[in-house]
């Protein structure tokens, strides 16, 4: 009887150690598998993450560019109040129709400027072809103004630091 007790507890115990065995298989495999779950999740995540981010920059720049268009088509109005102001410089200051246009240009700039829209001030700046257009060089009166806006013959913009209009400009040589 003892050897018989002996084969059964000798087959309990082989049969425990299969066991075993294939418990610790079937944990490697379960483990596996969570590792790529818990990767394709983070991968998963981060690719929405990335999505969210370009929509919202998407949404902004167009929310911030809405209008760029008729903005556009606004900028002769403006650069017409410079032609009309320069022209009435010899007026004296109390004509009310130089008043009058005075206050319409200064109302219409604060208005641009609400809608994002600056004046780049470049005159006697050093030449830069990301802002400005050089419609043509003359010698420079002085050393000093080599490469640089002498005279702005149409005023650049930008709209929320973009250039919506490069300037046009005679550079010095």
């Amino acid at each position: 009887m003892m050897n018989e007790n002996e084969n059964i507890q000798d087959q309990e115990f082989n049969q425990a150690e299969e066991n075993v065995e294939n418990s610790a298989s079937e944990v490697d495999i379960l483990n596996q598998k969570l590792t790529e779950a818990t990767d394709k999740y983070a991968r998963l995540f981060a690719e929405f993450d990335n999505y969210k981010k370009r929509t919202s920059k998407e949404k902004l720049d167009l929310i911030q560019n809405a209008g760029k268009d008729v903005i556009v088509k606004l900028l002769p109005v403006l650069d017409d109040f410079d032609r009309a102001l320069a022209h009435m410089k010899d007026l004296e200051e109390e004509n009310p129709i130089k008043q009058g246009i005075e206050l319409v240009n200064n109302k219409f700039k604060k208005t641009m400027e609400q809608l994002g829209i600056k004046e780049m001030q470049i005159l006697g700046q050093p030449f830069d072809a990301e802002y400005q257009e050089a419609i043509t060089s003359i010698p420079a009166p002085s050393d000093d103004l080599k490469n640089k806006v002498i005279d702005v013959i149409e005023k650049g913009y930008l709209l929320n630091d973009t250039v919506i209009r490069f300037a046009k400009v005679v550079v010095g040589q």
